[in-house]
């Protein structure tokens, strides 16, 4: 399965996407939200993107879909893989990494049904994935989404 690790440099993409993105440049705008959130969420979210990593896949794969119950893999654009921040304890430490995984095609098929642009949908995809791991409501979370 090819996935790529977000880097830590912020890199900006300069292009207006009219063609789909490669697994880079999808890279690069979560680069460029994980930076936008990290300034803007509220203060009940410092310290959960410390240590998360961002990582891009073309598809979800088989074990993901049918785990979630899923009856298409095309509805799933992202997902948070590790332990919630509301399970958490000092006590018992994670024993993986926790890690937000983007789909590609899933986002790009997003992309092309809502003409919601690429930076948004992205920036979307990673807040939605990062609030509900504190117990956002879905009515926060569209407020986070609005936000420029």
């Amino acid at each position: 399965m090819l996935a790529l690790l977000l880097a830590s440099a912020h890199v900006r993409v300069v292009r207006r996407f009219t063609t789909p993105p490669s697994l880079e440049e999808i890279v690069a705008l979560a680069d460029e939200a994980l930076a936008w959130a990290a300034e803007r969420l509220p203060e009940r979210l410092a310290g959960i993107l410390d240590g998360v990593h961002i990582l891009v896949e073309e598809m979800p794969d088989d074990e993901t879909v049918a785990e979630l119950g899923l009856e298409n893999p095309w509805d799933l654009t992202g997902l948070w893989r590790g332990e919630p921040m509301t399970q958490r304890s000092v006590a018992h430490p994670p024993t993986t990494p926790p890690a937000i995984l983007l789909y590609r095609l899933p986002i790009l098929a997003e992309w092309i049904e809502t003409e919601v642009s690429l930076p948004a949908l992205v920036r979307n995809v990673l807040i939605h994935e990062i609030a509900h791991q504190v117990g956002f409501s879905d009515a926060e979370i569209e407020r986070l989404e609005r936000e420029e």
